[in-house]
């Protein structure tokens, strides 16, 4: 690989403060990685589908706590919620090894005290990644969730023999105890670590419902991120047996013990660490889907090979490729998200993300091992397989969102002018606007209007509508209702972006010459007070039409739903 290449794979190194928590979070997810060794090691024995439950105590939290993790991570500081999570996996770690030390280490307690575990990685999810723009520059955003990935699969290559190791040498006990000092690492440096400043989110200034129904709103009116999302269920579930069988192959087919399981886990890593180099040059010349296909087939090509027999150095050989193709997805995945969403709900947005990516996991991983158990390791192996290159070859009518995207924050609409200053909880709030339109462009214009219609939605707006004038067809009225005022003066300051700007000029170069939009704000006319504030400008239609439904009742449906 040429030597810019090189570069730019470690271009986000020359951040001192993203180096410091790399080489924090490697020790980290070395301790990880042989908490994860041990867990599995003290369940041998058991049936598949109870060794499937490791992955399944691990993954199974950042399914069900992801989103309010995200939710939290975009409300609070996120350093300190970062640095929380690491002493509540401290606790949990320290309790690990004290109960193996004690000789009370059962398969139950051990799976609760791995979900509270589980818990904290959840809790910091979302928070992690959303820091990462803090972190370095938007152009360095793929390469760090790769290198990223690397401190990960790095630690996959160290931590499993260096915990077989410590485990034929003093116990597990030992290995808990270790993971457990290694978060003070982490803790440490974020500790140290003084933030760029970051205005105060709008979810600080909603309830908790608004902000989760905020979270929802985006993911739901963003059509490239459900793509993201979608591509990530056609992977993840199914490359993931890779994780969960990979005990038993070592047990059952090449009968290895503790030490044998770590050299076979620190293959994948091996492949990993050597991908996360090769990625640049990956993505010139594959471009992201073109990676993502590459990924699967690897993947199936791996766990094709763990199906049939063959010696354990024929095995080891092959299982860098996996590396290879988990890193590669998991980059572009994450890539495509952290380079989409705007920072007002990057959190939310990421800890749906990694729901659906953990979830994957800890959902599919008693499958697989139930499918182990009743057909054979090498059928479950074999089902992986064609599973995972189904879901790649889907790429070519399911592909990945291409082209850049501008997420940064544009505040070019002007502060609305009202009458009088209304109180920020008042609401709902009907903002229409009128559009002149020659009928010979109305098409085109409604056409410009569909990704406008989504930012309206994604950023406030709880219903969305467009209309022609029934006595003047150039006229062409929007209307959108806001839950309250504070939430549309959001809209107006900080969740807005370059893409939304682009997309209203787009629709209004299609405007009568010499025309511009006419826009009025009205409020609940049954407010508790009695009051009607009702304000247009001079140039603007003389009132709002009737759609057949009362505002109030479309905000009270909207409510109920």
């Amino acid at each position: 690989m040429r030597k810019s290449g090189l570069h730019e794979a470690w271009r986000p190194f020359a951040v001192p403060v993203f180096r410091a928590l790399w080489i924090a979070q490697f020790v980290s997810n070395t301790g990880t990685w042989m908490m994860t060794v041990g867990a599995q090691w003290e369940l041998i024995g058991q049936s598949g589908a109870v060794l499937a439950l490791v992955q399944t105590a691990t993954s199974l939290p950042p399914l069900l706590l992801a989103f309010p993790a995200g939710l939290l991570a975009d409300r609070f500081d996120r350093r300190r919620l970062l640095i929380a999570a690491q002493y509540a996996m401290l606790a949990a770690s320290a309790a690990l090894a004290v109960a193996a030390f004690t000789g009370l280490l059962g398969p139950g307690l051990l799976l609760a005290l791995l979900f509270v575990i589980g818990g904290g990685s959840a809790l910091m999810g979302p928070a992690w990644q959303a820091i990462q723009p803090d972190l370095v520059d938007r152009a360095s955003l793929p390469q760090a969730a790769a290198l990223g990935s690397v401190s990960m699969n790095l630690a996959r290559a160290v931590g499993p023999a260096l915990g077989g190791f410590v485990m034929a040498l003093a116990g597990t006990g030992w290995v808990f105890a270790f993971n457990a000092v290694s978060y003070l690492g982490t803790a440490a440096v974020l500790t140290a670590w003084r933030a760029p400043h970051r205005a105060p989110s709008d979810a600080g200034r909603e309830g908790i419902l608004a902000a989760v129904d905020a979270g929802r709103r985006y993911i739901r009116y963003t059509p490239d991120i459900r793509r993201v999302l979608l591509r990530t269920l056609l992977f993840v579930p199914a490359a993931s047996a890779l994780w969960v069988l990979l005990p038993l192959v070592a047990e059952q087919r090449l009968a290895l013990g503790a030490s044998g399981y770590g050299l076979l886990l620190g293959a994948v890593g091996i492949g990993a660490v050597a991908g996360a180099f090769l990625l640049p040059w990956l993505r010139r010349t594959w471009g992201a889907n073109g990676l993502l296909l590459i990924a699967a087939a690897l993947c199936a090509a791996v766990l094709t090979s763990l199906a049939l027999p063959g010696p354990a150095l024929i095995v080891m050989s092959l299982l860098p490729a996996a590396g290879l193709a988990w890193i590669s997805a998991l980059s572009v995945f994450s890539a495509a998200v952290q380079t989409r969403v705007p920072g007002w709900v990057r959190a939310r947005a990421l800890a749906v993300q990694l729901m659906v990516f953990q979830g994957g996991m800890a959902l599919s991983a008693p499958l697989w091992g139930l499918l182990a158990d009743r057909l054979g390791l090498a059928a479950a192996l074999g089902i992986a397989a064609a599973v995972v290159l189904g879901g790649g070859l889907s790429v070519r009518v399911l592909p990945l969102p291409v082209g850049e995207a501008d997420p940064t924050g544009s505040d070019h609409w002007p502060e609305p002018s009202l009458a009088s200053r209304p109180d920020p909880d008042a609401g709902p709030v009907l903002v229409t606007v009128v559009y002149r339109v020659p009928q010979s462009r109305t098409h085109r214009f409604l056409t410009a209007m569909e990704p406008v219609a989504r930012a309206r939605r994604r950023t406030g707006a709880i219903t969305w509508g467009l209309y022609r004038d029934g006595d003047d067809p150039e006229l062409l009225v929007e209307h959108y209702l806001v839950a309250t005022w504070s939430g549309h003066l959001a809209q107006h300051h900080g969740r807005l972006t370059a893409d939304d700007r682009a997309a209203e000029e787009a629709a209004r170069a299609l405007l009568a010459d010499g025309t511009v939009p006419k826009v009025t704000h009205a409020f609940d006319a049954f407010a508790a007070d009695g009051s009607c504030m009702f304000r247009t400008a001079p140039d603007t239609l003389g009132q709002v039409p009737d759609l057949g439904v009362s505002y109030r009742e479309a905000f009270q449906n909207q409510r109920k739903e």
